[in-house]
Parts: C-alpha cells; structure tokens; sequence
C-alpha cells in the first residue's frame, strides 16, 4: 500500500496538482560520495561478472567487522547471505522456514511486506496488537498468549517500522524468557532503520544469552546510508539457516548486484559516523512535523524513539463518511499530501506520515494535513 499510494500522489502530480509525497519510505539524500566513489572503482575494476550467491567474500568479511563493532554479535562469513536488499533476506527466512499451515507472530503494527510473504508462503499470521497506548511494543504476557505448538517463525523490528519505536534491552529480555519455552520458533530481527534512532541505545535481540542460534539479523545500507537503489540488504543467521537461504537465493536472483556490493564495503566498514548529518536533520524534521499535527487536536502519537516517521492515531475522526483510515487518506490526499493507512501496518485508524524530506516541504504538508483534519468533526 505505500507503494500504491506513491503512485497515486504521482498520477495527480502528473496531472498538475501540487502533492507532497509523505508515503514512502525513503530517505530524501542522496548517497555519500564516499560510498559512490567506491562503486565507481569496482566498474573500473572490472567487477561486471557473475559474483558468488552468498555475496563477495570480502563484503562478508566487512559484514562481519559490522555485527561485531555495532552489535556484539560474531557471525562469521559463512553465517552471512548478501542480498537483493533487507526484504529479499526477509523472503528467503520466510521460504527457508515456514511450511503451509505453521504459525507466524508478526506484532503489530508491522512492516507492509511481512504477513504478505507468510501469506505467499501458506503460512497462518498471528498478530498481536499494540497501539500507542503500549508504546506499540508487545509485552511478554501478549507474546506468551500468541504461542502454540503451531508456532514456526517470529518477525519484528526494531527500530519499528511504521511507529519507530524501540524495544529496550530489558524489554527484549522479557520477551526472550518466553521464547526460550518455545526452541522450535525462530525469530527474525529487522534492524533495517538501526543507524535512525534519536537517542536510545539499539540492542540486537541475537546477542542475548542464549538467542543467536535462533535468530536471523537483518540489516541492509538502504535507510542508514541512503542507499535504496543500490538494493543490497544482508543477513547474519546459524550456518543451517543461512545456507538454506543461499539455495532458495541460487534460484531465484544469484548473488546482488556486484558494482552495489563494492559500494556496500566502503559503507559498512565507515559505520554509523559517516552518517550522523542525517540523523541530525531527522531529528529537527520529527519535531518539525510533530509541533504541527499537534494544531489536529484530535491526533494521538508520540514521539518516534527511531526511523523517520510519525503513525498517529486518527481513529476519533472516523465517522460515517470516513470509516477507516484508508478514506481519511485519500481526503488529506485531496488536501495535498500522501500518506499511508494503518491498514497496511496492522493497525486501522492509524495514519504513517514520513518526515523524510525537506523542512519547508514538511512545514507545508503538516499545515495542509490540519486544515483537512479540523474540517472533519471528531466522533
């Protein structure tokens, strides 16, 4: 759906009307010259042939330098799959792991793609809710109530993609102390939206005690270094796992791009520092936007802990006329600005507004969105 609403805002753009685009996911800077430069060296090197599925060796050696420096995790490169971005690794865990008719917790709200894939792949979407009013994060006793012996897979994020917010350490551990009752799920940790965080401390779920043979990181360049097209996302995963996932990989893409994956060293081996301006202008960009949507007085949200986006609660301006959150969308679309419905999260009567463009464009948007919302009359 984020996609589709982008399309949407393009079409009327295409026709002449003025949209700013709030819906997709991306960040608005371009890619750092460092990391473009080194892209540049491996055409001139010559790095224009078939490249080993798993990804280059020494990318995975730089992969691993990457888990270790940021995340205290020791994933060695053969526990490393290079992919087609972070949602080709999350596809090939999903295919890896889950047979039709096993259960798979996705918390919501969730990432669009996550109960599609488990979907494609027959398996049954089991959702525990968690709205603004639990911080949208789950707790131990919800998770122990989504179990069975059914149960096959978990997929979560954090930072959380649409909420942004942030599972803290004691948080995870809570939730680890149920799942290690229940050895026969795995869990896949989307830490794509790692490097965006304001303030809180980012913490892996697979270097708690006991949890890495378990858990399949994911990680990807698109979001903390600004580099959706290059399309080059990866996984650390326990050897089994990882290797099941180079087949299904082998058979659907091969290896990614090669010319994104000399690029991706240069960003990988760089971490977060290179990066830091981005975050610094997100974070003036989130009290930008925030401080506005505050002037629709019947909005709930708080303050994202991480990634680059608002998710309000609209739901008192549901009525008759607008029944879900899809119909307050195309009304402030209407209004000039695309956005996304809860709907596509997991959450109706919620709202996913990106603050990842530019101040003035942000400045413009939040006051269009309030003065569609004031016209509407609260329930």
């Amino acid at each position: 759906m984020t996609i589709e609403m982008t399309k949407k805002s393009r079409v009327l753009q295409d026709a002449g009307h003025d949209i700013i685009s709030l819906s997709l996911g991306e960040p608005d800077f371009d890619t750092p010259d460092f990391i473009k430069t080194a892209g540049k060296e491996g055409i001139d090197q010559n790095y224009s042939h078939y490249m080993p599925v798993p990804g280059y060796l020494d990318l995975r050696q730089a992969i691993s330098k990457k888990f270790k420096r940021d995340n205290n995790l020791d994933y060695q490169p053969n526990e490393i799959i290079v992919s087609t971005g972070a949602k080709q690794s999350i596809a090939n865990i999903v295919l890896a792991t889950v047979n039709p008719g096993d259960e798979v917790i996705i918390p919501a709200p969730y990432w669009v793609s996550y109960a599609d894939l488990v979907t494609f792949n027959g398996g049954k979407v089991i959702s525990p809710k968690a709205g603004v009013e639990k911080g949208f994060k789950i707790s131990a006793v919800e998770l122990e109530k989504s179990l069975s012996n059914k149960t096959r897979l978990m997929i979560f994020s954090s930072p959380n993609n649409p909420s942004g917010a942030m599972y803290s350490e004691n948080e995870l551990k809570d939730l680890v102390s149920v799942l290690k009752k229940h050895p026969q799920v795995w869990i896949i940790s989307d830490e794509i939206y790692e490097y965006i965080q304001y303030g809180k401390n980012h913490v892996s779920l697979a270097s708690l005690p006991g949890m890495k043979d378990r858990v399949a990181t994911v990680n990807g360049l698109s979001k903390g270094f600004a580099m959706t097209g290059w399309r080059i996302g990866f996984m650390g995963a326990p050897e089994k796992l990882a290797r099941a996932c180079e087949k299904i990989q082998s058979q659907f893409t091969s290896g990614a791009s090669s010319i994104g994956q000399r690029a991706a060293i240069s960003a990988v081996l760089a971490g977060p520092q290179r990066v830091e301006y981005m975050v610094k202008d997100f974070t003036i960009r989130r009290k930008i936007l925030g401080d506005i949507l505050k002037g629709a007085k019947h909005l709930n949200f708080m303050e994202p802990d991480g990634a680059f986006y608002l998710f309000v609660d609209a739901s008192k301006y549901l009525n008759a006329k607008y029944r879900n959150a899809l119909d307050l969308c195309m009304a402030i679309l209407e209004g000039g600005v695309a956005s996304v419905p809860g709907e596509a999260f997991g959450l109706d009567g919620y709202i996913r507004f990106s603050f990842a463009t530019s101040e003035e464009k942000l400045k413009e948007a939040g006051a269009r969105i309030v003065k569609t919302l004031v016209s509407i009359k609260p329930n």
